[in-house]
């Protein structure tokens, strides 16, 4: 098809590979079959751009539509740093107001965001907590908290910094296909202080992440919900990339906060 741009974004080091296509006309649907094959490429660390997934960039109606993909080519509900770029493009773009709220079409619905500064907050949604499953790495298994983002989680509470330092997150944990048909993200947690929490992700579809947005929302929720915390509830979640604050909200939606830059731009065949 012959050289088209793109543009290398991250938030808190969870990176992606924007596609601008405003008018439709350069790629066609990320989530059809012959677009997993591309994604793939482009996401490649060592023959491609490099990325945990790939954003294109294109209207809807009046707005703006995130078509995202994770690294392997498969589907994804919603990413929480990968918005947050993708809105980060469209302040530095012109293509909408800085100033008010951003809404965001999703395969998860309308998602709105706010700028200030160097930080941009996604309003995540309503999470659900669901009936308690268990993950396992090796020959040790910790029971974990189901809480659905809009995409699925299971968030698992490990003693200490070393045990959750030394976890081989290299391959996919072990979970109940039962319950998660489609694969889940896994989140490995350790407590810092009060309403202060480290995680590491397995993120379905991409490997171990330096961060993932979804992810520190489904950890605020498990850990507030342990905590019996009062809310507005708001936690600082450490990631391998960065620091992100979550609040969880009177009204139960799931607030996440945090940085989003876009670091390069060009062309590429991919």
């Amino acid at each position: 098809m012959g050289d088209y741009p793109f543009l290398k974004g991250h938030g808190t080091e969870n990176d992606f590979v924007l596609l601008p296509d405003h008018d439709g006309t350069i790629h066609g649907d990320l989530s059809s079959a012959e677009m997993a094959e591309r994604v793939r490429a482009l996401c490649d660390r060592h023959a491609g751009i490099g990325g945990d997934g790939v954003l294109r960039v294109v209207r809807e109606g009046d707005g703006w539509f995130m078509d995202y993909r994770n690294a392997d080519g498969s589907i994804s509900e919603m990413c929480g740093n990968g918005i947050r770029v993708f809105v980060r493009h469209l302040v530095e773009e012109g293509l909408v107001e800085p100033s008010g709220p951003i809404d965001i079409a999703t395969r998860d619905g309308i998602k709105t965001l706010l700028l200030e500064g160097d930080l941009v907050t996604v309003d995540l949604g309503v999470a659900r907590v669901l009936p308690e499953t268990k993950v396992t790495i090796g020959a040790t298994s910790w029971p974990a908290v189901h809480v659905d983002m809009g995409n699925p989680h299971a968030v698992a509470f490990v003693d200490d910094e070393a045990t959750l330092a030394d976890l081989d997150l290299t391959r996919p944990p072990d979970h109940d296909s039962g319950v998660y048909p489609d694969g889940v993200n896994v989140e490995l947690v350790v407590r810092r202080g009060e309403r202060h929490v480290a995680m590491r992700v397995h993120e379905r579809g991409s490997g171990e992440t330096r961060s993932c947005g979804t992810g520190a929302g489904a950890v605020l929720v498990a850990a507030a919900t342990a905590d019996a915390a009062p809310r507005p509830a708001t936690y600082t979640v450490d990631v391998p990339g960065g620091t992100l604050t979550l609040t969880w909200t009177e009204d139960d939606r799931v607030l996440l906060t945090g940085p989003a830059v876009v670091v390069a731009r060009g062309t590429t065949s991919l």
